[in-house]
């Protein structure tokens, strides 16, 4: 999940600026869906500032939520700053090249950098990327996280895309974010339902040890005009039929996140 605060100023040409979304509203939406952890992922708003995260994951942990963070770092960050960051709770960084973001030159040497702090890298990319940086991928020293199901287009089982992600997969040190099904262009609910339930099941059967979920609260691209707000309980019961049993359900939501950011 994000959260946005306007007495952080938006990064110069950010193409997403939602209205505030804070720590007391996500507290809400968490005790309607019985929740006790969360990751704060800092958003392109915000290209490289991650100071809104920082003060939301010290908020949440000082109400009694458990929370992690990732930020969004360029491969010249300073080591003083990894260490605060990962003291302060931060676990990864992301790049999101589907706004801009940071550039993939920074990816091998970003990796390289958190690699001895045991962190990951997540990554939100255009489908058509996947299966040419899957080489690269497969060489990183760190684990990845591959946000929104791959954010692959309808129909996403057919995507070269979705099998480069099996693909990795089947290295051991890639995971899928089951997250953000409705963020498929030009679907209806039900095709999007549909081919998210596909696709979240390919991931489920390759490595069910290595799934996580997030709500994607509060659902930036939405605020922006270009999906229709989803219910974060669907989105649950989502997750809740893609898992089909008690002991996937379970690991999805409680024993992976454990290990994948160390709670």
């Amino acid at each position: 999940m994000h959260i946005y605060d306007a007495r952080f100023p938006a990064a110069p040409g950010a193409r997403l600026v939602p209205p505030d979304a804070l720590v007391p509203a996500y507290a809400a939406l968490q005790s309607r869906l019985g929740l006790q952890r969360c990751v704060v992922v800092t958003p392109s708003t915000y290209g490289e500032d991650n100071r809104c995260t920082v003060e939301a994951i010290r908020a949440l942990n000082a109400s009694g939520v458990q929370a992690r963070g990732i930020a969004v770092l360029s491969a010249d960050v300073d080591e003083a700053t990894l260490a605060s960051l990962h003291a302060e709770g931060v676990r990864g960084v992301r790049f999101n090249q589907t706004l801009g973001g940071l550039s993939l030159d920074d990816l091998e040497p970003l990796a390289e950098r958190i690699a001895p702090l045991g962190w990951h890298v997540e990554l939100l990319l255009p489908a058509a990327l996947w299966p040419q940086v899957a080489t690269r991928l497969q060489r990183l020293p760190v684990p990845m996280v591959f946000d929104h199901l791959g954010r692959l287009p309808h129909p996403g089982r057919e995507h070269p895309g979705h099998h480069a992600i099996l693909a990795l997969l089947d290295t051991g040190r890639a995971w899928v974010k089951l997250s953000g099904a409705y963020l498929q262009d030009g679907t209806t609910p039900a095709q999007w339902s549909a081919d998210a339930h596909a696709m979240a099941r390919a991931y489920l059967h390759v490595a069910p040890h290595r799934m996580v979920w997030g709500s994607n609260w509060p659902h930036p691209t939405v605020h922006a005009g270009l999906h229709a707000a989803p219910d974060e309980a669907d989105l649950l019961a989502l997750l809740r039929r893609w898992t089909a049993d008690d002991v996937t359900w379970r690991r999805v939501l409680v024993d992976n996140p454990t290990d994948l950011y160390n709670f």
